[in-house]
């Protein structure tokens, strides 16, 4: 049987064993949290860091868009007359370069500017006729997924019932049953009038809501 002086050692070594473990076990976890906070720490970093330097990277927040069509001048009246872009000075691209960058099969480039208002950093709509001798495919699309790629172009004014007028003043209807108010859960003072353009693009007009919509609810 043992004495009460064994009983008192053997309490203490256990004890002693638990606080040895309690302690290595509270160290270990230490250790597991910092490395997790750091991993933490060094993903949100490098996150944060990438989404700086892109964000930094960019010289203006406005991007140029490049449309190749058919017949330059019917173009420039429904994007001038119609729209109401404004023309400003184009350019010319010549000699080896567009072939070497891969822009045409080395047909020199004329390309008419046309600007959303007067502002330098105002979005560019660049229009070109390209006269290759291979001429440039003009490709029904009734929908904008009937083809991939870019498929429309969005432009908000102040007025659609003046566009709509410009439109209907040179033989351009709007496609489909538009101008339409917009759906459930946007804005319903707003509606999207849409046009298509010489060679077929989509033209999306968005701004207040023509007369006709109002004086129809």
């Amino acid at each position: 049987m043992m004495n009460i002086q064994s009983v008192v050692i053997q309490s203490r070594n256990e004890l002693g064993s638990f606080f040895f473990l309690r302690s290595h076990l509270y160290t270990y976890i230490l250790k597991l949290n910092f490395e997790i906070m750091k991993k933490l720490f060094l993903s949100l970093f490098f996150v944060f860091s990438c989404g700086f330097s892109f964000a930094e990277n960019f010289s203006s927040q406005t991007i140029d868009l490049g449309v190749v069509v058919t017949d330059i001048d019917k173009s420039l009246q429904f994007y001038k007359d119609v729209v109401g872009f404004t023309e400003k000075d184009g350019f010319e691209v010549k000699g080896n370069f567009p072939k070497k960058v891969g822009l045409t099969d080395g047909t020199p480039l004329k390309i008419h500017v046309l600007t959303l208002g007067d502002e330098e950093k105002a979005t560019k709509l660049k229009l070109m006729q390209v006269p290759s001798s291979k001429p440039a495919r003009r490709i029904k699309q009734p929908y904008i997924h009937t083809l991939t790629g870019f498929s429309y172009l969005t432009i908000f004014v102040n007025d659609v019932d003046l566009v709509l007028k410009n439109a209907k003043k040179r033989g351009y209807k709007p496609y489909a049953e538009s101008p339409q108010t917009l759906p459930k859960g946007l804005p319903q003072d707003v509606c999207l009038l849409m046009l298509k353009d010489p060679d077929g693009n989509f033209v999306e007009i968005v701004g207040p809501n023509t007369k006709n919509l109002n004086s129809s609810k």
